[in-house]
């Protein structure tokens, strides 16, 4: 009867010790113009998550679609990239800072930054510059944002 009792207290600590967390659901609009009047970008361009949330990206306008850019990720992260004119939702479980693009729209300037956790920017300056232009620098006033916001929160740039 004791082993019994035993088992029973084992079995529910460890039940309560593997309640899962719950991630949150954070979305990004594709936009053609944004809250700011820029463009061809994603609302929020930047986002600060917590490791195992998930990121959806919703086409609010035609002709878009959300894609890494597989030099500007945490190493043995998962891409990801999804068709124009639909949503695509992203798990992130490897933390580190995601840059990512429209396919379509990525020489107007069309970027955003995800940073999963609290790891400090850590993406290859080379490979930044390597892009066109506009998405450079608007990727590197993303990285600042990062950088000057301290990563605390998400930020709609």
């Amino acid at each position: 009867m004791k082993s019994t009792s035993l088992f029973v207290v084992g079995a529910l600590a460890g039940l309560m010790l593997a309640t899962p967390t719950f991630a949150a659901d954070h979305q990004v609009q594709m936009v053609n113009k944004d809250a700011e009047g820029r463009s061809m970008q994603f609302e929020p361009a930047f986002l600060k998550i917590a490791p195992g949330d998930t990121v959806t990206f919703v086409p609010t306008n035609k002709g878009h679609n959300a894609e890494s850019i597989l030099t500007l990720m945490p190493e043995g992260a998962e891409p990801w990239k999804g068709k124009i004119n639909q949503e695509i939702t992203v798990t992130f479980d490897t933390e580190g800072f995601y840059a990512y693009k429209c396919l379509p729209h990525v020489g107007l300037g069309m970027v955003g930054l995800i940073q999963v956790g609290d790891a400090p920017a850590a993406l290859d300056p080379a490979e930044v510059e390597k892009l066109p232009t506009r998405p450079e620098d608007r990727l590197l006033d993303l990285i600042a944002l990062a950088e000057d916001s301290k990563g605390e929160a998400a930020a709609t740039q």
